[in-house]
């Protein structure tokens, strides 16, 4: 790492945040875009490999269902842990302890003589990846001017984006010519790369000084809130809305976050200050951000089954269906958001 990127250790994003070079900027870039392209990977790799894992395991449908959603479950729900964490411990500290938890449990889903092990490793992959994703954007958050910040975000989103959409093909390759626990090894190469940019070339950075109180109440509500409703969605899917199984978990969920927003509103130091929403670029951008991975992650999830289950395709075909999107992403991606600073 050059000295000048190495001034800038310990940057404190609450204060005029001071980039780092352009030449580390691009190690940051890399080392973010193949983190989190991990965990991207695995969300939708598993979509057009559940057929062949479900007659080797002999998997019943509620077990294929759960190997698919404790990884979701756990990641969705714990995702505002992960960043508070960043902000109080060093956001490279807990994106690399995202990584060896996703890679270790990586490793073990590969190895998982049946299913139970396999969504017990599918959770702990979860876990690793509510640390990693915020963390990964967190990073290039203040690792670059305001500048040319919007660009680097949109590189960023355009090539996590194009590996949420390889997911598929990859997983369908594997699958069809060698085995679908590949899908989670390749993860080990990537996660020895992502670590060794992060500790030889990226400076760490944290809110404040790092000794501000941690909010663990509010984020003991916003997990256990996120973590309910995630757990009634998808059982509803088994037992219908109308079941005990499905009401009790989302009513609580719903108390939960409401508690969670009444005490963000009272704390001194919220994990999600409640006046970021009095913006309106900031609220908007988010309910764009909701409806474009909302629409997003239902095509990527049901497109597979149609392609392969309705239409006849193969694995590998399914996946090499969705190389248009992958294109349109790359290439516009990185323009829209260098938009950000011109307008």
């Amino acid at each position: 790492m050059t000295n000048k990127a190495l001034a800038h250790d310990n940057v404190d994003s609450t204060s005029a945040i001071t980039p780092v070079s352009k030449s580390v900027g691009r190690w940051v870039l890399l080392a973010t875009i193949l983190g989190s392209s991990m965990a991207f990977i695995d969300s939708t790799a598993m979509n057009v490999v559940i057929p062949v894992l479900q007659s080797e395991l002999n998997a019943t449908i509620p077990q294929v269902q759960w190997i698919m959603e404790a990884y979701a479950l756990f990641m969705s729900s714990l995702m505002l842990l992960g960043g508070s964490l960043g902000d109080k411990f060093g956001r490279k500290r807990i994106f690399a302890l995202g990584i060896i938890l996703f890679t270790g449990a990586s490793i073990w889903c590969g190895l998982s003589a049946n299913t139970s092990q396999l969504i017990i490793a599918r959770a702990f992959q979860g876990t690793g990846g509510a640390l990693l994703v915020p963390g990964s954007l967190a990073i290039v958050n203040i690792s670059f001017s305001s500048e040319h910040r919007g660009r680097a975000i949109g590189i960023w989103s355009g090539f996590t984006a194009i590996t949420t959409t390889l997911g598929p093909i990859l997983g369908g390759w594997l699958a069809q010519n060698h085995s679908w626990r590949y899908v989670f090894f390749i993860n080990v190469p990537i996660a020895i790369i992502v670590l060794g940019i992060l500790y030889s070339r990226i400076p760490e950075s944290r809110k404040g000084t790092g000794a501000e109180k941690l909010d663990l109440l509010g984020s003991l509500l916003a997990t256990l809130g996120l973590g309910c409703i995630v757990f009634g969605l998808i059982d509803s899917a088994n037992v219908g809305f109308g079941h005990p199984k499905v009401i009790i978990p989302l009513v609580a969920g719903g108390i939960l976050l409401l508690s969670f927003v009444f005490h963000e509103n009272r704390t001194s130091s919220p994990m999600m200050p409640l006046n970021l929403f009095k913006s309106k670029t900031f609220g908007g951008g988010n309910l764009v951000t909701l409806l474009f991975w909302g629409a997003w992650s239902g095509a990527i999830f049901f497109i597979p089954f149609n392609l392969i289950q309705l239409q006849g395709y193969s694995a590998a075909s399914a996946g090499l269906a969705f190389v248009p999107l992958v294109l349109a992403l790359f290439l516009f991606s990185p323009w829209a958001g260098g938009l950000v600073a011109k307008y």
